[in-house]
């Protein structure tokens, strides 16, 4: 049936198009550049942070989505944040090296993800990079390459650490998002890789924009050390001296749009263009999934949330159409732009057995991304014809998938079947509408992959209780977002058992240059609707290294790169002299009521219990009521969180978090009672 459709519809377009467009596809000049796939980016502001923390079914069934082979996005790389224990752009991501002296290859979840994407795809393609560095490499500077050797020794051990502890090989290596690329690092990371048989990790650089990759074409050696030139959000463009370099070009950080419709127009578009125009052969999205706090920056920029599944169908078009290793033939056999508006890409398999065409019609204002600015264009229905020869001459048929994006409040289709449409005397023919993606295909193996509705959003629950038993040592707790510092889980043994502590010593190197405002650290959690709740945390702060303070706050109004402007109400103490405050900034400069309670405040253990009820907060330490003020009405909420007035050690256990009505949220709890990650919000 589909097939006598789609040769009805041949028919018909004759009728009512006059004028047909020729395209040609073929061989006979050779075949264009290596496809090196599409992906997506996880981190470069701790992007994935909750998705480990879901429950069991819709964590795998968004897991299969992102990374299955033919069933959804079917993602061929994934790019994950090598963690530097400071902020870009939503959350900190943890360094395998806190200290110069140890090295740990169990924080954070980057590890976990990407070994989920390899039980799910054993042929995709890691590629690490790194946002920030952890100070000790800087030797007191803001300079991560103070000492080359050192810091392509911090990369290779994550590298090496990925082999050993998680049986993970590492395909691509970054040198520095969005900063300064020292050339002479590039040949001394190479040297390292190479002596420590890494040969095979190949080195992108330099994960920026264009202007920074003339220095490389300069010498000879650093050339030779790069495999592939990585810019961020080209605009489908690229320079002659980077399509002269010889090497492959990447959009190695592309689209971070907003997820509607728009956001798929534009990924769409991209994903065809950045070849036709500008002969990129990967392109990277940055994000691969909201799974972060709502209320922190670049809420839904990203392929799928738990809310709506957009982009990620619209890779299908591409990812489960073709591999890595397919070429694209040449410009003008295959790939082009449409005369009416819009573009097409070939891809064909290495033996040229297979051969697959994607076509967009994006129209302008339906395919906007954030960045760049998109000159204007027009797109109109047209009548296509695609002229096979050569080696794909005797073709009779071609599976197609259709995408329709409508904007009208129509419901859009995506990634949908059509059966196939016959090749008559080596052609075939089409009618595309705008805001239409169709694939062609000899491939008969594609999925419109889809599981049950999800679940419905719910707010994040309350009351949280949290006592970090059930983690591994040296893991990060699941549903805590750290804003600043870096916080892992430690056994400390006795009554407390596993806490959470405070790692980072010293100001790390930054990616967000305002986080150099504040030295000290903010760990968020819940939701930022919160208004009247109560928190109660055990701190404790001593020994060597440790911070001289450390707060628990509510109504919590701000993260990310701007963390330092972060107002609420945060209840600090000080143990070694009994001091303590509630002030309105994380800073501890807005001071609404100080004192001295050194018989109450004491070395060691102490429980804080921060109360707020509309204008009025009320701070307990150990079962005695330190202040009941009156406080501004501004933040009216906001998240609740716990952190430190300077970069040190400092453990907290038995986080509480109740609402403010409730009249046992200042007692005591048992080590019994923990956190149902099953009760987490999936829609955050």
């Amino acid at each position: 049936m589909a097939a006598h459709f789609w040769s009805l519809a041949w028919l018909l377009s004759f009728l009512t198009y006059a004028h047909c467009d020729l395209y040609q596809v073929n061989d006979q000049i050779g075949v264009g550049r290596r496809f090196d796939g599409i992906g997506g980016l996880s981190g470069g502001s701790a992007t994935s942070k909750l998705l480990i923390a879901y429950p069991d079914q819709q964590r795998n069934e968004i897991l299969d989505y992102l990374f299955k082979p033919k069933f959804g996005a079917s993602l061929q790389i994934l790019k994950v944040e090598i963690g530097g224990d400071a902020q870009a752009s939503d959350a900190t991501e943890a360094s395998h090296m806190h200290v110069e002296w140890e090295e740990n290859y169990q924080r954070g979840y980057e590890w976990w993800l990407m070994k989920e994407a390899k039980k799910r795809n054993p042929n995709i393609q890691l590629y690490g990079l790194p946002w920030a560095f952890p100070g000790w490499l800087g030797h007191g500077t803001q300079n991560p390459y103070y000492d080359r050797q050192k810091l392509a020794n911090y990369i290779y051990k994550w590298i090496w650490g990925a082999k050993v502890y998680h049986n993970l090989t590492i395909d691509y290596i970054g040198i520095w998002n969005e900063q300064n690329c020292d050339l002479q690092y590039i040949m001394v990371l190479r040297d390292i890789l190479d002596r420590n048989g890494f040969m095979n990790t190949k080195i992108v650089a330099t994960d920026s924009w264009w202007s920074a990759i003339s220095d490389i074409e300069l010498y000879a050696e650093v050339t030779a050390a790069v495999d592939a030139l990585g810019v961020h959000y080209p605009g489908v463009l690229s320079p002659d001296s980077a399509i002269n370099s010889g090497k492959q070009l990447w959009s190695s950080e592309d689209y971070s749009s907003f997820n509607d419709e728009v956001g798929g127009g534009c990924w769409a578009r991209i994903l065809n263009q950045n070849y036709v125009k500008g002969l990129m052969t990967s392109t990277i999205a940055w994000n691969l999934i909201d799974s972060f706090y709502q209320a922190l920056p670049w809420d839904r920029d990203s392929l799928m949330t738990a809310r709506e599944p957009v982009e990620w169908q619209l890779y299908s078009h591409t990812t489960q159409l073709s591999e890595i290793g397919w070429r694209y033939l040449p410009h003008d056999h295959g790939v082009g732009m449409l005369n009416q508006g819009g573009s097409y890409v070939t891809l064909v398999s290495p033996d040229l057995s297979h051969l697959t065409i994607v076509i967009e019609a994006m129209s302008h204002n339906h395919s906007l991304c954030i960045r760049p600015k998109l000159p204007w264009y027009t797109v109109t229905t047209q009548n296509v014809t695609f002229v096979l020869t050569g080696s794909f001459s005797k073709i009779s048929q071609l599976f197609i998938w259709q995408s329709t994006l409508t904007f009208n409040g129509t419901t859009p289709t995506y990634f949908k079947s059509l059966g196939t449409v016959p090749v008559i005397n080596g052609q075939v023919t089409i009618i595309i509408q705008p805001d239409q993606i169709i694939s062609l295909t000899t491939l008969n193996d594609a999925t419109h992959g889809e599981y049950l509705q999800p679940p419905p959003s719910a707010p994040f629950p309350l009351p949280f209780i949290e006592n970090f038993e059930d983690y591994p040592v040296s893991s990060e707790p699941y549903t805590m977002a750290p804003q600043q510092g870096s916080y892992d889980v430690v056994d400390v043994g006795g009554e407390h058992g596993k806490v959470m502590r405070q790692m980072v010593l010293q100001t790390p190197i930054a990616w967000c240059s305002g986080t150099l405002n504040y030295n000290g650290t903010l760990n968020v959690v819940g939701s930022f609707n919160w208004t009247d709740i109560t928190i109660s945390t055990d701190i404790l702060l001593g020994g060597v290294n440790a911070s001289d303070g450390a707060f628990i706050g509510v109504r919590i109004n701000n993260g990310g790169c701007t963390t330092y402007a972060a107002m609420g109400l945060f209840f600090f103490t000080y143990p070694n002299d009994g001091r303590f405050s509630l002030t309105s900034d994380v800073l501890g400069k807005n001071v609404i009521v100080s004192g001295r309670e050194s018989g109450v405040i004491v070395p060691g253990w102490n429980t804080l219990t921060l109360s707020v009820k509309g204008t009025v907060a009320t701070g307990i330490c150990n079962g005695v009521e330190l202040f009941s003020v009156l406080v501004p009405s501004f933040p009216a909420n906001g998240f609740a969180g716990v952190g430190t007035d300077i970069y040190g050690y400092a453990d907290f256990d038995n986080i509480q978090i109740t609402n403010a009505a409730d009249p046992s949220a200042s007692k005591k709890k048992s080590k019994a009672l923990y956190f149902q990650k099953e009760s987490h919000d999936v829609s955050a």
